[in-house]
């Protein structure tokens, strides 16, 4: 064993990216901790109905990798955990991590008994707040590590129930922040990305028309596992939507919002025009509000296959406002149709914008070096540190999972290094 092999390689956040850059590095035979905010690995992969080009499951692939994790005792891993700093030169940093208390232990069967007994609920933010979960809750039935998690904020300190209903003294509601302190030969950020905020663009009427939503709760919404059970039903009064409307650049490629182009808009909403068919083969409709429609390379044939079908509709053409017909409670887009030199005005069920990708190193203190987009600068880092993924750039998944492995490969090398 090398000098460096009692020291980790630390992966900072546990999407897609994160997961193929531990399980890639624990493989080859380095020790990896990985550090995720949120409760469950998987990250933004995990909330999606299918992938495009295949549209299969997301779970084939995720199951995959935790059964890798579960069975490589060189892999350790923190959920509701931070990364607060790190400090030190190449090959020898100290990673500060905070960890959140969940005010759930390692005995937890994830049997349900507690969100049985609580009466409290929250907004359940795994699906976008279109739905409630309990208080004491698991973000989705699949989530992993399968562990229930108390959000004392919404019960309140003084209620107990959960700790009374659960027959394996997993609750310890007195669980307090702890910190710990890792030495590590590289780090990698795998930090992802977030959905721009859509209430940041009046004209599209989000918060305001009823019926539109975001790419992202469309995911939701199509899911089985989601809030409608795999229905599209309209958020207004729970009517099947079978005309959608698809909304391309919602904040991207625009300068008073996202400068840069978010690359999977296009082929997600070619993807969730398919729902739309598949729910509704006989009647449902689906048009897409284009200013280019970018589909490189393998991805051209997906966008002919979806062409193909009379009932979608690709349209190039910006929308410039969203309105509600107060009667129906109809999103109305005017939009305009630069091939016809006019404008058009739709009247449909609903409507989904095509929200871009936020960085989520944006704004945040990781100490890495940040490009004008707010995404991790790959150049003139650190030595020993790195970024993989969306961190980095915007990537589909399959490309997140090459630069990935890309990143473990570099991180296996400077451990080797030193």
């Amino acid at each position: 064993m090398s000098q460096s092999q009692d020291k980790a390689i630390v992966v900072v956040g546990g999407g897609i990216s994160g997961l193929t850059t531990a399980v890639e590095a624990a493989e080859a035979g380095y020790n990896v901790t990985l550090v995720e905010k949120r409760p469950y690995l998987g990250g933004r992969v995990a909330q999606l109905n299918r992938y495009f080009p295949k549209l299969c499951p997301p779970y084939c692939g995720l199951e995959i990798n935790f059964r890798r994790i579960k069975q490589n005792p060189r892999i350790k891993f923190h959920t509701l955990a931070e990364v607060e700093s790190v400090t030190g030169t190449e090959g020898d940093f100290t990673v500060r991590i905070k960890l959140n208390p969940g005010y759930v232990n390692e005995k937890c069967t994830a049997c349900n008994a507690c969100a049985e007994a609580c009466d409290t609920t929250r907004p359940n933010d795994f699906n976008f707040g279109m739905d409630n979960t309990k208080a004491a809750y698991i973000a989705h039935e699949l989530a992993y590590p399968a562990k229930y998690v108390i959000d004392k904020s919404a019960c309140g300190a003084s209620c107990k129930k959960c700790v009374d209903a659960c027959k394996y003294n997993a609750i310890d509601l007195d669980m307090q922040t702890k910190t710990v302190e890792i030495r590590a030969g590289s780090v990698v950020y795998a930090t992802g990305w977030n959905p721009y905020d859509a209430a940041k663009m009046d004209n599209l009427g989000f918060g305001r028309v009823k019926n539109v939503i975001t790419n992202m709760m469309m995911e939701r919404m199509a899911s089985p596992n989601g809030p409608t059970g795999g229905k599209l039903l309209r958020p207004s009064d729970g009517k099947e939507a079978k005309t959608v409307a698809f909304v391309q650049c919602a904040g991207s490629r625009d300068e008073n919002h996202l400068k840069h182009c978010s690359a999977v808009c296009c082929m997600a909403s070619l993807k969730q025009a398919t729902y739309v068919r598949e729910k509704s083969p006989q009647d449902g409709k689906a048009f897409i509000y284009y200013i280019d429609l970018r589909t490189p390379g393998k991805y051209e044939d997906f966008l002919n296959l979806v062409n193909a079908d009379p009932n979608v509709s690709l349209v190039k053409g910006k929308v410039a406002k969203i309105e509600e017909d107060p009667a129906t409670k109809d999103p109305i887009l005017t939009v305009e149709d630069i091939v016809g030199a006019g404008k058009i005005r739709q009247q449909v069920d609903m409507v989904v914008l095509a929200t871009g990708m936020e960085p989520s190193a944006k704004g945040s203190n990781i100490g890495m070096t940040l490009e004008e987009n707010g995404f991790i600068n790959a150049e003139g880092q650190a030595a020993s540190t790195y970024a993989a993924g969306v961190a980095k750039r915007p990537n589909d998944v399959s490309s997140s999972v090459q630069d990935a492995t890309a990143m473990a490969l570099k991180s296996i090398q400077s451990m080797v290094r030193r």
